[in-house]
């Protein structure tokens, strides 16, 4: 969708279609539950567990990244990952109002 087009959506809409979008990926869903269990990880330590090459689990990681579910810091030559607990309540939180809209909802 282009930028002229998402401005006719509200920024909550906007924000919970980027958001859904993420996580809209196995792979994706797969790092977060990895990284729940383990609290933080190396980047090349998921290679092995989830089995996709280095080049595509940085691409996830980098959508991630971006909704800020994650953060990342520099460790020598690794780049290690942790839950980012703000964002992370945040998207809780919307995802949480927007699936509990109940007032018009019918069954057909």
């Amino acid at each position: 969708m282009g930028i002229t087009k998402s401005a006719v959506f509200s920024e909550k809409q906007n924000t919970l279609a980027g958001i859904s979008k993420v996580l809209g990926h196995p792979a994706r869903i797969a790092i977060l539950e990895h990284l729940i269990n383990l609290q933080t990880f190396v980047c090349g330590d998921l290679v092995k567990v989830i089995g996709l090459a280095q080049a595509i689990i940085s691409q996830h990681l980098k959508e991630l990244k971006k909704i800020g579910i994650i953060k990342g810091t520099i460790e020598g030559t690794s780049f290690c990952y942790c839950i980012d607990i703000d964002n992370w309540e945040r998207v809780a939180t919307l995802l949480h109002s927007f699936l509990n809209i109940k007032n018009n909802v019918n069954s057909c």
